[in-house]
């Protein structure tokens, strides 16, 4: 339906109509949650078998002292394959792959990069890809780095924008990317912009790319996504040191109590373990090793994460069915992305109407992530864009959730349409 072609009476009827449902959804108290990509307790079900310790008998015995400051072997080859690098180019770090991205950029800040000037030195800029992840812009906004929002095609990053930004300003470091199945878009970049990405001239010469690979083996269909090997791409067209790869088991196996790990160029990880070796003695290595037990190869990660994709496809399918019903494929209204991978679903609303249904959610009982989240400062100058986070969520509970966002939808933005006709 076309909604800003309807007349006035005919869109009070819609408003009228759907006031009384969100009345109804009001007076029932419910309680629900979509605001954020959790793994559900089916999920993390699937790796509580690690927690047998079977096993830890054969565990090598220095896995239990200090040393191994780069990780165990076995991660550190698991992850190579996860990720088509070479071993040595990969650091296993403890559970989280947000911590690494922090300290990577506090070491940059403080110290420099392998032998440039500290990035505190000069007021530093990072290109910020939009709709992004909201904890990247987080710590940009914590330490103070002034972040440009970059808009996503369907094919990643406008590159013609970025390539003429770094090009021209040194004080632009960096770029975060989450390449596969974006958070919260879905989109997964392609050759062409890898290509771009790694081949580009930067007028900083320690410029850098934080490629966050987030959802790496979190597909959600037979037929993935193909992402093309940015470190083999960066070596090939001469900037082998221009990329920091980021990836972790926190959707694999235990959220929040998993392995994470930073691959590198060599000269990258040398130059990280040189302030590693001062900021800690070695990380988790028996947990790396209990991981290792579990995961085994990746013939088996990625049988792990069928089970994982039986327990969370239907989610996915039934919230798009359900905007497709709603509104149909050509709706002013709502628009929204159909993954084949990740987290999460993006809905963008009519302009202007965003923060609204955040609100009438809220009243509703229905928590979102806030509008404006996934973009720096939290502004999304045209107040439309929602991320939305099937995966935790009962069945059950997800069926109403939908109900009441599309109910809320539809009341926020024909509420507007009103307004517009009465002025």
């Amino acid at each position: 339906m076309n909604y800003s072609q309807l007349p006035k009476e005919e869109l009070q009827q819609i408003y009228d109509l759907q006031k009384a449902e969100y009345d109804s959804f009001v007076a029932q108290g419910y309680s629900v949650d979509i605001a954020r990509g959790k793994p559900c307790n089916e999920q993390l079900d699937i790796a509580m078998p690690m927690l047998t310790g079977e096993g830890l008998e054969n565990m090598p015995k220095n896995y239990r002292n200090y040393g191994m400051l780069d990780g165990i072997p076995e991660m550190k080859k698991l992850f190579a394959q996860m990720l088509g690098v070479d071993a040595s180019e990969v650091i296993v770090g403890g559970s989280s792959s947000l911590n690494l991205m922090y300290d990577t950029i506090q070491r940059a800040l403080q110290f420099g990069i392998l032998g440039a000037k500290p990035w505190n030195s000069q007021p530093i800029k990072f290109l910020c890809p939009v709709p992004g992840y909201d904890r990247h812009f987080a710590i940009c906004e914590h330490f103070g780095i002034e972040m440009i929002s970059i808009p996503m095609t369907d094919e990643g990053p406008n590159m013609d924008l970025v390539e003429q930004l770094v090009a021209n300003d040194d004080a632009i470091k960096a770029i975060w990317c989450v390449p596969k199945y974006s958070n919260p878009t879905g989109i997964t970049y392609s050759d062409a912009v890898v290509e771009r990405l790694a081949s580009m001239k930067t007028k900083a010469e320690d410029f850098r790319i934080f490629w966050d690979n987030a959802y790496v083996v979190h597909d959600l269909s037979d037929t993935p996504d193909n992402l093309a090997n940015i470190m083999e791409v960066c070596a090939r067209v001469g900037n082998p040191d221009r990329v920091y790869q980021f990836a972790s088991t926190s959707k694999v196996t235990l959220a929040g109590s998993g392995v994470g790990c930073i691959a590198t160029s060599k000269n990258n990880v040398k130059d990280i373990l040189s302030h590693l070796t001062i900021q800690t003695i070695s990380y988790n290595k028996v947990w790396q090793y209990i991981h290792y037990l579990f995961l085994k190869d990746m013939d088996n990660v990625k049988a792990i994460m069928a089970k994982q994709r039986e327990v969370i496809k239907p989610k996915f399918d039934a919230l798009v069915n359900a905007f497709q019903d709603a509104f149909g494929s050509d709706s002013d209204i709502a628009k929204w992305t159909n993954p084949n991978g990740g987290y999460f679903i993006t809905l963008d609303v009519l302009d202007g109407c965003a923060k609204k249904v955040c609100e009438l959610c809220k009243g509703a009982g229905l928590t979102l992530t806030a509008a404006g989240a996934p973009f720096p400062y939290g502004i999304d100058v045209n107040d439309r864009t929602l991320r939305i986070a099937p995966t935790f969520t009962s069945d059950s509970d997800l069926v109403v959730a939908t109900q009441i966002l599309v109910c809320c939808v539809k009341l926020a933005c024909v509420q507007k349409l009103l307004a517009e006709k009465n002025s």
